[in-house]
């Protein structure tokens, strides 16, 4: 794989079907890739259908900017996202309605930021959203006098709260998500009838509808988010007045709520009794009665980790499919239920029902070298899947969980085959207190011996995953064997092993990342001479820490989009207001002996400090500060920055900008670590 091959990174959405689709009922699925010659990310919609015994792909819309369908209850109506306008402000995603049978699609609503995925009632009549709508004369819309001009004609901010800002999105307050409902018919038939019927005071997300169709439950921050707070609760909306009451109050976190056949409330959430990070997501469920209850959690918060995402919790009747993070898959679990198993009430939800059921009390439907991405359900044994292989970003499968099979429905990832892939073969290390290690390592083409980097992933609570990683493929092609793994802090290895490294920064997570390298340098095609290391964000700071401790062990480093100092990252970052002590103290002692930045003169290796202008989760300063206090060291220090980005560039930037880092990685590496 080479840079500019990431154009064949096609990632599907979740699918839309009502039923099941060998029958010949329609299978809905966006399609996302990079486009290299319109420089930025396009969708469109297709239709996937069973002719002559094999599944073909068809064209729904044309895009360029199409995603997230969703097919109405009664079949009749396709709802997606188009993206209106090219260019410019009014360049945002709209909701589209269109007949199943085909036809024209409707633009049915005009919001100024744009609509996020559709959720739609029941009955079939309405389509509710969530949607940032700014204050008057904010990011382009009509003030009374007329229309901002751009945003530096815009008021000051009057920032009272620690919760303004998000990486990606920008400020918030003054364009908090509210939740909005359209009314199918009415927008058919006239102007777009978009009503938006939370006000400005609460931001909402995760619309899902009661099954009555009266009212819908989202997810929202605690006290309806009077102050800021990392907490959140389940509130009921309804569909009329927009009043909001408290349904549900969460152990810490709720997220995805979704009800089941019988109107037991299911969601997604944490326990922030056990920290407020690295703390495992898990299922809960409660019967709600009208009075605000407390849910039970169904799965064990040790062995569990639950994937977090649109379309990642569905009910059925006796189980809710989820996604598990284990080992660097996602799996499709079953998590039985019964509904004894669900809490009732606040005051006996402690004394009732099952315990929560650990990993190895959770079936597998479909697991092994995969990721599951989303999941829709049809009836009780029909399950599609979008997921993310080895050799592809992304595949839509269905399984049969009554004849236990999984058949994939497309050929998503035939472009990657076809360009190469390296083969990718697990590693097992040991750490030096005997603590086991998992990863991986990517091949390059020939005998060897070749040179080695260690990529380092970011998070810390998060994980390398099983998926084709375009990385590593793109290194591996240029003649660099490619190490990568999930030290203690990453997620999928229990809950343990992501609590290892609270509060003791760079001490059981490097004698991971090292104990890995070491397992694959004992091949004889790898050559223990010749290694660099490098990583973003927690993968930054890891490669800014290591290349201070172990200068002798690499002869380069790549430190990416980093946390380098704790005291600056803790009032600049959108979330170091919080998660800068909850890793590493408030003591500014601890914050600096934790700080790669405080032995930057320790450097002695070539050094490169990427960053991006825009990135809010690890701010620009953490890189500017790096660089400087390395070349006032004498280090052989660079400083690359991209314009307009943020922290998601390698991931969702800008295409060129993905390719022109690419070119900047082999070039650095090619200097300073050649293939020969």
């Amino acid at each position: 794989m080479h840079p500019s091959d990431i154009a064949h990174l096609v990632m599907p959405s979740r699918a839309a079907a009502v039923a099941d689709p060998r029958s010949g009922a329609p299978l809905l699925v966006g399609l996302t890739r990079p486009d290299l010659d319109a420089d930025e990310n396009v969708g469109h919609v297709v239709r996937l259908a069973a002719a002559d015994g094999r599944w073909t792909t068809t064209d729904w819309t044309h895009g360029p900017h199409d995603g997230a369908p969703s097919i109405s209850p009664d079949g009749r109506w396709v709802t997606f996202l188009r993206r209106v306008g090219r260019t410019g402000p009014d360049a945002h995603p709209q909701l589209v309605v269109m007949p199943t049978a085909g036809g024209e699609g409707r633009v049915v609503t005009a919001l100024p930021l744009g609509a996020e995925a559709p959720a739609w009632s029941p009955d079939s009549t309405r389509i509710a959203t969530t949607a940032r709508i700014p204050e008057p004369g904010r990011y382009g819309t009509p003030t009374a006098n007329g229309t901002a001009a751009d945003a530096s004609a815009e008021p000051p901010r009057h920032i009272t709260r620690l919760d303004y800002r998000q990486d990606g999105i920008g400020f918030l307050r003054d364009r908090l998500r509210r939740l909005v409902v359209v009314d199918v018919a009415a927008a058919l038939t006239g102007d777009p009838v978009e009503t938006a019927i939370t006000d400005d005071t609460t931001a909402v997300s995760d619309p899902t509808w009661t099954p009555d169709g009266t009212a819908l439950v989202v997810s929202a921050p605690r006290d309806a988010g009077a102050a800021e707070t990392t907490e959140s609760d389940l509130y009921r909306v309804d569909a009329v007045s927009g009043a909001i009451t408290l349904l549900v109050e969460s152990d810490g976190t709720a997220a995805a709520p979704q009800f089941g056949p019988d109107g037991t409330l299911f969601f997604l959430g944490t326990d922030r009794t056990q920290g407020i990070v690295a703390v495992p997501t898990g299922l809960y469920a409660a019967r709600t009665s009208g009075d605000p209850v407390r849910a039970r959690r169904l799965t064990d918060h040790r062995t569990v980790d639950l994937e977090v995402g649109p379309g990642l919790l569905v009910p059925r009747s006796g189980d809710v499919l989820v996604g598990v993070l284990h080992r660097g898959a996602v799996e499709l679990r079953a998590v039985p239920w019964t509904t004894d198993a669900t809490a009732s009430t606040a005051d006996d939800d402690a004394s009732t029902g099952a315990e929560p059921l650990p990993l190895d009390a959770l079936p597998v439907l479909h697991g092994g070298d995969v990721v599951v991405r989303a999941i829709t359900a049809i009836g009780e044994d029909v399950v599609i899947a979008t997921v993310g292989l080895p050799d592809s970003a992304g595949e839509v499968v269905l399984i049969d969980t009554a004849a236990g099979s999984v058949e994939t429905l497309s050929d998503l990832g035939a472009g990657l085959r076809a360009v190469g892939l390296r083969p990718v073969e697990e590693l097992v290390g040991t750490a030096p207190d005997g603590h086991e290690v998992h990863g991986w390592l990517v091949l390059p083409e020939g005998e060897g011996p070749h040179p080695v980097l260690r990529v380092v992933h970011g998070g810390p609570f998060a994980q390398q995953d099983r998926a084709v990683f375009d990385e590593a493929q793109v290194y591996a092609a240029a003649g660099y064997a490619v190490v990568l793994g999930n030290p203690r802090g990453s997620a999928g290895y229990g809950f343990d092993h992501g609590q290892a490294i609270i509060g003791r920064l760079g001490t059981v997570d490097v004698d991971d990342v090292l104990a890995l390298l070491d397992v694959a340098l004992e091949r004889n095609d790898l050559d223990a001479s010749r290694v660099g290391i490098m990583g973003g964000s927690y993968g930054g700071f890891m490669t800014s820490w290591i290349a201070a401790r172990e200068p002798e062990r690499f002869t380069a480093a790549w430190s990416e989009r980093a946390v380098n100092a704790w005291d600056s990252f803790a009032g600049s970052s959108d979330i170091g207001w919080f998660f800068a002590e909850a890793y590493v103290g408030a003591d500014p002692e601890d914050q600096r002996r934790q700080s790669p930045l405080t032995y930057a003169a320790d450097v002695t290796m070539p050094f490169m400090v990427a960053h991006s202008e825009q990135d809010w989760r690890c701010p620009l300063e953490q890189g500017q500060r790096q660089f400087v206090a390395l070349r006032r060291a004498g280090v052989e220090a660079e400083f690359l920055l991209f314009p307009g980005e943020g922290h998601e560039l390698s991931r969702s930037g800008r295409p060129s900008h993905r390719v022109q880092r690419f070119d900047h990685v082999l070039r650095w590496w090619n200097t300073h670590l050649p293939v020969v």
